[in-house]
């Protein structure tokens, strides 16, 4: 599943690429078919992200709600847009480019109503740059499950999926099974910096890299990553390779029904 920094980047390229301008939408799948029509020839306004969740806003008819889930990818391309498949949920087309949505968990317009309404059950974006991690804290900071569940709960800390959860707390030195009512303010403020800062980085470069100057392949001499999630990480999917830092066995284990990845070296309890 796409974590938050694609959906952020995904709302910024929607902003550049249709921002301020009529789009012609269609449906080629047909299951967006009506919702598709009140929006053709519609002004793109706005384009925001919170988490995993991308709103298009057209004024005069509502808000287009995205959540790709597990199997939603968009692809953007230039004008003229190639014929559409069968599978394109929703394709957007403007002079100069196109975008297509296939396969997402949810397509729908909706109210500004029901835009709030998917805002007030996320917890705060590290992102949105009016959120921060205060409302995070006060939950983390009374909760006995673990960090590595919380920090997966979109109603906690929405954005953060399965690969930024391990990095950072790995990162940090945090054991993943630790309660989150055992972490300090401290350590749990620079969680939500790190956080932060990483995400930034990935909407920029469009992947995921974690990895400090100093532990990067050129700094260390290592080949580089080939994985197709692409970008160099400490512990994500890297099960019984030796650790950057320590040279002992990277783990894994499922927790809150993904795979966690962790050094039981440099995460001590």
């Amino acid at each position: 599943m796409p974590e938050g920094h694609t959906i952020h980047r995904l709302a910024a390229d929607h902003s550049e690429l249709f921002g301020g301008r009529p789009v012609r939408a269609s449906s080629p799948q047909g299951k967006f078919a009506d919702g598709a029509a009140l929006i053709d020839g519609q002004v793109l306004e706005h384009a925001e992200a919170h988490g995993k969740h991308l709103f298009l806003g057209f004024p005069a008819t509502g808000w287009v709600h995205v959540h790709l889930g597990l199997f939603g990818k968009v692809g953007l391309g230039p004008a003229p847009a190639p014929p559409p498949t069968e599978t394109v949920r929703l394709r957007l087309a403007a002079k100069e480019a196109y975008a297509d949505l296939r396969g997402p968990t949810a397509c729908a317009l909706i109210t500004d109503d029901e835009k709030q309404a998917v805002h007030d059950r996320l917890g705060p974006d590290p992102l949105r740059p009016s959120d921060d991690g205060d409302r995070a804290w006060a939950r983390v900071s009374r909760s006995r499950t673990s960090v590595a569940a919380l920090l997966l709960d979109q109603k906690v800390v929405a954005g953060v999926g399965n690969v930024y959860r391990a990095e950072v707390l790995f990162r940090h030195g945090v054991d993943p099974y630790r309660a989150g009512r055992d972490l300090s303010r401290a350590e749990w403020d620079a969680i939500w910096a790190d956080l932060v800062a990483l995400m930034r980085e990935g909407v920029r470069n469009n992947r995921i890299d974690t990895v400090r100057p100093e532990h990067t392949p050129e700094a260390m001499g290592r080949p580089p990553r080939v994985d197709d999630h692409g970008g160099e990480v400490y512990v994500y999917r890297r099960h019984r390779q030796p650790c950057h830092i320590c040279g002992g066995e990277v783990r894994t284990a499922d927790l809150a029904n993904r795979n966690l990845f962790w050094c039981p070296n440099c995460q001590r309890p």
